[in-house]
């Protein structure tokens, strides 16, 4: 097996165009309990966005090889890690801030993270679904104990990870409400919606509450959404942020719903991939690929995730933006 291996490094923090290099690294070798995974794709998240301008410099040192999303094929099993075999096709969300990233031919990671690839997934469609997929299962699960006939309000329907939990809530038996700009409406009705609301075309909460408000609120936008959530919620409602929040909100209207809040920053795990893997096979859920670009032009793609254009006048796509490593 070839020893080196091409990984775009991140070699400083700021603008995309600039912020990339492509190289020419050693393949990592699996310690016990790991694995060597060939990546065939990745995936670009706001997460990455975030940690190449520098948001998360404290944690990352430069140069760096970042990102999170793995659908590949094992090739090497370390001492100890017997639950994988050379050729396995399997897919995981490798651990934030710990290694090496997953812009890269080759990665190394903890067998306990991995699961078994669903076979009615491409590996493109498999790296698109890892990260929105478990941050989606542990914000609405494990963190919201969402219900069935319970109704949810999915800020930001129509993003990559609008998009899994619109699905996500609808297989567990909830009603979903979103917000989405009005050229979304028929995207994410199709996802399985029930109510979709213009957020641009005035104050959602009116809407909402004409409805009877909602049990669960998941954020996926940001701005004042934590404020205005008790405006909308149930008596003992739940609230959902994967946002970071740098300006103080006033949380004081929470009192009166008696409602809890919760702040998600993702942990992998193969529990969650494996419950993921089962909504695919049952055919209720679908990864959302939006883009897929080679690895060489990550820069392209956090450029077009940010809402910027690329050649040809490309802009955002609905879902993700995938990136075939192997392309």
């Amino acid at each position: 097996m070839t020893t080196l291996m091409r990984a775009m490094e991140l070699v400083r923090f700021g603008d995309a165009d600039a912020a990339f290099a492509t190289r020419e690294l050693p393949v990592p070798t699996p310690g016990p309990g790991q694995l060597l995974v060939r990546v065939e794709a990745t995936s670009v998240n706001p997460l990455d966005l975030q940690t190449r301008r520098g948001d998360y410099r404290d944690q990352v040192a430069l140069p760096a090889v970042i990102g999170n999303d793995v659908s590949g094929v094992v090739v090497e099993s370390g001492p100890g890690a017997g639950d994988f075999q050379p050729g396995d096709e399997v897919w995981y969300l490798a651990p934030v801030f710990a290694g090496q990233g997953t812009y890269a031919e080759f990665h190394v990671v903890d067998q306990a993270l991995v699961a078994r690839k669903p076979s009615g997934l491409s590996h493109v469609e498999a790296a698109g679904l890892a990260l929105v997929g478990v941050t989606v299962w542990e914000a609405l699960v494990e963190r919201a104990g969402l219900r069935a006939g319970e109704r949810v309000l999915v800020h930001g329907g129509a993003g990559g990870v609008g998009s899994a939990a619109i699905q996500v809530a609808g297989a567990l038996g909830a009603e979903v409400v979103t917000t989405a700009r009005a050229r979304d409406h028929e995207f994410v009705t199709g996802l399985g919606a029930d109510t979709v609301i213009d957020f641009s075309a005035g104050d959602y909460v009116p809407q909402v509450r004409a409805l009877g408000g909602v049990d669960v609120v998941l954020d996926t936008v940001g701005g004042d959404t934590l404020a205005r959530s008790p405006e909308v919620l149930a008596d003992r409602g739940r609230v959902v942020s994967i946002v970071d929040t740098p300006e103080p909100q006033n949380l004081l209207a929470a009192w009166g719903v008696n409602a809890t809040y919760h702040f998600l920053f993702v942990s992998p795990g193969r529990a969650k991939l494996a419950a993921l893997g089962r909504l695919v096979d049952q055919g209720r859920l679908r990864p959302v690929i939006g883009e897929v670009l080679p690895l060489a032009d990550v820069a392209q793609a956090h450029t077009l995730l940010e809402g910027g254009s690329v050649g040809g006048g490309r802009r955002r796509p609905r879902g993700k933006i995938a990136v075939a490593v192997h392309q």
